[in-house]
């Protein structure tokens, strides 16, 4: 290897920016790629039922919170806080399903359940591609001062940047198609569907793969204030 094509040996501080950036996106989009039931904490979607009652609180689950690789229902007697979530979950599993019980006294209607889950298939594919991708863009981007090695890190990113908006467009519209069925059920069914926090996790990814393309592309393209260096042996 040239000198001047080792690590950090040009251009440093951009390989730092660029590095931190992509390790971060990356760490978001593992995570997501292995909530819940993996990660419990971590979620895209909370369908729960909205009805009021005056009973006491029973063991009845009352919310479901969907995964990648599962689902897991709790009712008032233990409800999920930020870290923990210790109701009873399905999974992990690919291409998981849920018994006809737990939807039932929950009160989610069938088909709303299987809209969820076809969708997370894709997700699950879409995120662990765009984790692995943010893995393999960190090397080139700890190397450039190798003009080729910076456009392959640029490539990435750029590749990493779409595929991350196409998975965050697809977990959004997910949500969003679970809360235009609810009309469509029986008006007796009290239900409210909330974006999970995945789901944000995901944009922050996005926002700082756009960033380190940006950052990439001052260093290929030498603009932005970024000037042709010189190794000085």
């Amino acid at each position: 290897m040239k000198p001047h094509h080792r690590p950090f040996a040009l251009y440093r501080e951009i390989s730092i920016v660029s590095l931190v950036l992509l390790f971060i996106a990356f760490l978001l989009l593992l995570l997501v790629g292995i909530s819940l039931t993996i990660i419990k904490a971590i979620y895209l979607i909370r369908v729960y039922s909205t009805a009021t009652s005056d009973q006491p609180a029973t063991s009845i689950a009352t919310e479901l919170r969907f995964g990648v690789w599962g689902v897991c229902a709790t009712s008032a007697l233990n409800p999920p806080s930020w870290w923990t979530n210790d109701g009873e979950c399905f999974g992990p599993s690919l291409g998981y399903d849920i018994p006809s019980s737990i939807t039932e006294l929950v009160g989610v209607d069938a088909s709303l359940v299987q809209v969820a889950l076809k969708g997370l298939l894709v997700v699950l594919i879409l995120h662990l591609v765009s984790a692995g991708l943010s893995l393999a863009a960190l090397i080139p981007a700890m190397c450039l001062g190798s003009h080729a090695l910076a456009i392959v890190a640029l490539v990435l990113s750029i590749i990493i940047a779409l595929l991350g908006t196409v998975v965050f467009g697809v977990d959004l519209a997910l949500v969003l198609t679970l809360k235009s069925q609810l009309p469509n059920l029986s008006s007796q069914i009290d239900l409210g569907i909330d974006f999970g926090n995945g789901i944000w996790m995901v944009l922050v990814a996005v926002v700082l793969t756009w960033v380190a393309v940006i950052t990439l592309s001052a260093r290929a393209c030498y603009c932005c204030g970024v000037r042709r260096k010189t190794f000085k042996y």
